[in-house]
């Protein structure tokens, strides 16, 4: 069983959901972020979604498009991101980390680095690293087959994004290939965008549980602690991202790791009461 699965695993043994909070990589400080993923642990995090930052990201909204934008201006490629999973892991040998982005920071990784060998040299570096999973927009599910298959022989697990307007067909297209969980995108649009309805993820998980046996996180719209709290009775994970990425905007350096901190510390509470 991968880092992922164990560790959700364990939490769903206690009666207890994971906390999943993403954060890009290189921001807002191009060397913070081993730093600020330590934070986010202490404030109750179970698992990390770190994002790779890429100049066109289709599922982006203006938040997180601006902080991919500022870390890319600092120089944060794949290379620097998979530096800070090693940094993190000197002294965290035990919360899964998972990189999500899209294909062609994957696909020039393996250009630079291994052109005979496909996916091999993300894969392997990945691993090497100690990233748990990978979560890359622009895969559809009927095209890699052999990247799931690869990861999964290194201990790591590929995860897709669900959204609404999913059908059948393509729910079992993930099921096939996913493993560590799904991420189920509530609302149409892109991060940040509109107002979480509950009601409606309330009524989509269950389609979503007919086809699909890893545990189901949602993301996209989760704001606070009473819109996390109010996921968690229907889903496995909540996934928060933007409004981290709001909240560490503008702060000190001296003060982000403690404004994430906080902010989690206060979803944490609300998942487990």
């Amino acid at each position: 069983m991968s880092r992922i699965g164990a560790t959700l695993a364990a939490l769903k043994s206690q009666g207890r959901k994971a906390l999943i909070p993403y954060v890009t990589a290189g921001y807002p400080f191009a060397d913070i972020t081993p730093e600020l993923m330590h934070a986010m642990v202490a404030g109750g995090a179970d698992i990390i979604e770190l994002g790779v930052p890429f100049s066109d990201p289709s599922a982006d909204g203006p938040v997180i498009q601006k902080a991919g934008d500022r870390a890319l201006a600092l120089g944060i490629g794949m290379v620097q991101v998979l530096a800070m999973v090693r940094a993190f892991r000197k002294n965290d040998e035990h919360t899964p980390v998972v990189l999500m982005g899209y294909a062609n920071p994957v696909e020039r990784y393996n250009q630079k680095h291994d052109q005979r060998d496909g996916h091999s040299a993300f894969v392997r570096d990945a691993d090497s690293a100690g990233v748990d999973g990978v979560l890359v927009v622009d895969y559809p599910p009927e095209e890699c087959e052999g990247f799931a298959a690869e990861l999964k022989r290194h201990g790591l697990d590929l995860i897709f994004l669900l959204a609404p307007t999913s059908t059948d067909a393509r729910i079992q297209q993930v099921a096939r290939v996913a493993s560590g969980y799904v991420y189920y995108v509530s609302l149409k649009g892109v991060t940040g965008a509109g107002t979480l309805d509950t009601a409606s993820v309330e009524a989509m998980l269950p389609r979503i549980r007919q086809f699909v046996s890893v545990p189901v996180g949602v993301g996209f719209g989760i704001r606070d602690a009473a819109t996390a709290r109010a996921i968690s009775r229907v889903a496995d994970a909540v996934v928060i991202g933007s409004r981290i990425i709001q909240l560490l905007d503008e702060q000190p350096r001296q003060q982000v790791a403690a404004v994430a901190q906080a902010f989690l510390s206060d979803i944490r509470i609300a998942l487990d009461s």
